[in-house]
């Protein structure tokens, strides 16, 4: 780790910056989800019981730097109160020189909550004036937004260029988790990757097939690997155009002795409809009019048998149509297995991604991995062995507190 953590720095009396990621859904003004809340909130108390005096920065939504009253952070602050257990005061005026005075009345157990980063332009353009304007307002900065550090901004690249910065407990916890996973890993090391389509997870399955072990594949992506070797996928969400792609896949795969799993039969019914007949079938064998919609019994218990061996699990993306019963039925039990052997102490496992997380919450298994990220990009771009923009910013700051 080349980076500080918060316990590095002097932060007693100190004005520290907090970058957090409180980009939470809103349905109607009100908070769909809070995860994201919960989980800063001990970062937040422990600037607190090291005496320092927390200036919260996030973003919500997309405004593309212009005010949005919809997207104002004052819907979060109740939430985010209860959080940390402590009040938390809005500042109004736009984040940057207009919140100044707010920031230079803070008494020494106050913790401000700025607007909206994305109400300013200079936020998403990495402005540097509106960094320094940022980096004026604290006397150190703390980074707990992993699911930002993708994102090459002005609060997550610029500011930990001006003043002594470190990494949050999220961000600490987070990065920890995957260098475990990806860096020195304890073998065999399996990665789950489903979704969609290939083309949106190129990079992530040409950087996987180098690192792991194994590979189990689901989602329409599988079915795009099945079409390439000639296996009649009927109506089935695949892409045609990606055929060499996968074979190509499948070739450096062999090549670096990674083992690649694909469905050798399949749940298939006319639509992806709860309610709808489906039935099981071997890969191949579906009828024009139907669509491959999840793993078949034969293939899930391959997918058991490959999680059964793993010391180390990674996994991005779910196996079927995860969100219509019956063609959850697949990524819930295979979840359920590999979070059994977590509790057993028998797995390290790592898991990410939206849909993902979705998927595990509907297993009820979120908290029995050892890791489970909520970032999206983020966690995709380390997976695939990218240089995160405000993880390198961290390494390169200017000076320790």
């Amino acid at each position: 780790m080349t980076w500080q953590t918060l316990d590095d720095l002097q932060i007693r009396g100190r004005r520290v910056l907090t970058r957090v990621d409180i980009n939470v859904p809103l349905d109607r003004g009100r908070i769909a989800d809070s995860t994201r809340i919960q989980r800063v909130a001990p970062t937040i108390r422990r600037i607190l019981e090291r005496g320092g005096r927390p200036i919260l920065m996030s973003h919500l939504g997309r405004p593309g730097g212009r005010i949005v009253p919809d997207l104002s952070l004052v819907a979060v602050v109740d939430t985010l109160s209860d959080a940390v257990n402590h009040p938390v005061t809005f500042v109004q005026e736009l984040p940057g020189r207009a919140a100044a005075p707010a920031v230079d009345g803070m008494g020494e157990d106050t913790i401000l909550l700025l607007e909206n980063l994305r109400f300013m332009p200079g936020e998403e353009k990495n402005d540097p004036n509106f960094a320094a304007e940022l980096a004026a307002l604290g006397d150190c900065f703390c980074n707990d937004a992993f699911s930002t550090a993708h994102r090459a901004h002005a609060s997550t690249v610029g500011v930990p260029r001006l003043v002594p910065s470190c990494a949050g407990l999220l961000m600490q916890t987070e990065l920890a988790a995957l260098e475990i996973a990806l860096t020195a890993p304890e073998r065999p090391l399996v990665a789950v990757v489903g979704g969609a389509k290939i083309s949106s997870k190129l990079d992530l399955l040409d950087a996987l097939v180098r690192k792991t072990d194994a590979m189990i594949i689901g989602g329409g992506m599988a079915n795009t690997f099945l079409a390439a070797q000639g296996v009649n996928v009927g109506r089935s969400l695949y892409e045609p155009d990606l055929g060499k792609t996968a074979l190509a896949i499948l070739a450096l795969a062999g090549a670096e002795g990674c083992t690649v799993l694909l469905p050798s039969d399949v749940v298939v019914a006319s639509e992806p409809r709860e309610g709808v007949a489906s039935r099981t079938v071997r890969a191949g064998q579906s009828v024009p009019g139907e669509m491959i919609l999840d793993y078949g019994s034969d293939s899930l218990n391959q997918a058991r048998r490959v999680i059964g061996q793993a010391r180390t699990v990674v996994w991005n993306g779910p196996l079927g149509v995860f969100e219509i019963p019956p063609f959850d039925h697949a990524t819930i039990a295979l979840a359920r297995f590999a979070a059994k052997r977590t509790m057993a102490g028998d797995l390290f496992s790592v898991a990410g991604g939206g849909d993902t997380v979705a998927a595990l919450n509907a297993a009820q298994v979120a908290e029995s991995f050892s890791y489970l990220s909520t970032a999206g990009g983020a966690f995709l771009q380390w997976l695939e062995g990218r240089t995160l923009p405000a993880v390198q910013a961290l390494k390169t700051q200017p000076a320790k507190g």
